[in-house]
């Protein structure tokens, strides 16, 4: 069947059904909203986990399962913005952690966990030297850091669309509006949000995603200015945009002519896509990589790996990396046991297997019903694009993608059980604890979705 948009008056319809079915089902959430707006801005701790009309709060999750305050159970598809590939619960980080905590949790002193930690990631990634951190955000901005103390220059170059956390350095041209991006041979600089200084846009300049020639172009434009150039390996925070064929690798080469340090911000994509993340996936090393979410099974943390130039200026204290909570004992065990214990050489074969079982059931349902839409995946992430054709960087996620099938599809499946990442931008995650049957759950529902929205 060939593809066809849904009405909108079909679209409104279903949606206004799906979100009064969402509130009658999350109701003592709707109660834990308004008393959270009382002292949390805006109800949440973060503005990422605000939605519309409320966030479902959540109570307890035991493997691939979650509950909310209402007493609704959910197969866990969210799995916490990625951290959780290794399902909730897991028994192994557990008694890792519960082993810990009984000899103590903080010390502000080095332990061994932080050795065994840094040489797994040394062998997974081929970077040889490591540093912790506490988050996504704090692992680029350290990277940032590096790229400006070994070059001596100031400009970051990043990619048009991406995320990096919540630093100035990064919180630049991260979702800008179609009417302030610029042309795309020359996209503007634009702040996400306010609060920075003058000077912060100059300093961070954006290309589009999958085109090494417009990199090309401005890092000849900047000559001898640009630090460093910071991407995601395969952008994850517009659903999934993978890199295109041979676009990586010459990214690393033009980078290395320009004397720029390349950043792999794989925050995401590390340990969830392949053991050693995109880098192993795509087979292009950068000079930094950045990880946090699903390398710490379920515990703040993040690191950063480096070259042993890089690393050689972090050891005499030219670039200051530090934190009161860096190697924390009690991440490290839960590090150790995910990386040591958990995701294995037969726990990456099984997410991807999964994996493409819940593409290829998803692909069945949106040929059938003649969907506008096709799936992406890779390692344990994947999604429907409501896009019949592929988006290749953040302009065609403005101009192509169906946003309001997306956020339909979001109701149904929250109202039907899946428990799904909020928001129009992201993807699923599996855990190594997803079953057959729950990945068939999974197509039962968008089949029920793709079945109502298509019926008119």
């Amino acid at each position: 069947m060939s593809a066809t948009l849904p009405s909108a008056d079909v679209v409104n319809a279903l949606m206004e059904r799906q979100r009064a079915r969402y509130r009658e089902r999350t109701a003592r959430s709707a109660e834990y909203f308004a008393r959270a707006g009382k002292v949390m801005p805006g109800g949440v701790p973060s503005q990422f986990q605000k939605n519309d009309p409320w966030p479902v709060y959540l109570e307890r999750g035991t493997g691939a399962q979650v509950w909310d305050v209402d007493g609704n159970e959910y197969l866990d598809f969210h799995n916490g913005f990625g951290v959780m590939c290794v399902g909730h619960a897991n028994p192994a980080i557990a008694r890792a952690v519960r082993e810990r905590m009984e000899l103590g949790t903080h010390f502000a002193a080095p332990t061994e966990g932080s050795i065994v930690v840094a040489e797994e990631l040394r062998r997974r990634w081929g970077l040889p030297r490591w540093r912790f951190t506490n988050s996504g955000t704090e692992s680029t901005m350290d990277a940032v850091h590096l790229a400006r103390g070994a070059t001596g220059r100031d400009v970051i170059v990043k990619i048009e669309g991406t995320y990096h956390g919540h630093h100035d350095a990064v919180m630049v041209s991260v979702k800008p509006p179609p009417s302030a991006m610029g042309p795309r041979s020359r996209p503007a600089s634009v702040a996400y949000g306010l609060g920075y200084a003058p000077g912060t846009e100059e300093a961070t300049r954006a290309v589009p995603f999958n085109d090494a020639d417009a990199l090309g172009a401005l890092l000849d434009e900047l000559d001898g200015r640009v630090a460093g150039v910071i991407m995601e390996p395969a952008m994850m925070n517009i659903n999934i945009v993978p890199p295109v064929d041979g676009y990586l690798a010459r990214v690393r080469e033009l980078t290395r002519a320009a004397g720029a340090i390349l950043i792999f911000d794989e925050v995401k994509t590390g340990a969830a896509v392949a053991a050693g993340g995109a880098t192993e996936l795509f087979g292009v090393r950068p000079d930094v990589v950045c990880l946090a979410k699903a390398i710490c099974g379920g515990l703040p943390g993040g690191a950063v790996g480096m070259t042993e130039e890089l690393g050689e200026l972090v050891a005499s204290g030219a670039v200051r990396q530090q934190g009161t909570f860096n190697g924390n004992p009690l991440t490290m065990a839960a590090a150790q046991a995910t990386l040591l214990d958990v995701l294995t050489p037969s726990a990456y074969e099984r997410l991807h297997a999964a994996n493409a079982r819940l593409m290829a059931g998803c692909d069945r349902v949106i040929a059938e019903y003649g969907l506008p839409a096709h799936t992406v995946g890779l390692g344990s992430k994947g999604c429907v694009v409501m896009s019949p054709e592929p988006v290749l960087e953040y302009r065609d996620y403005v101009t192509s993608i169906h946003h309001e099938l997306t956020n339909l599809a979001w109701l149904y499946h929250m109202n039907n059980g899946i428990f799904m990442t909020p928001g129009e931008d992201e993807e699923w995650t599996l855990s190594v604890l997803h079953t057959d049957e729950h990945l068939d759950r999974y197509v039962e529902v968008f089949d029920v979705f793709a079945r109502e929205v298509t019926a008119a």
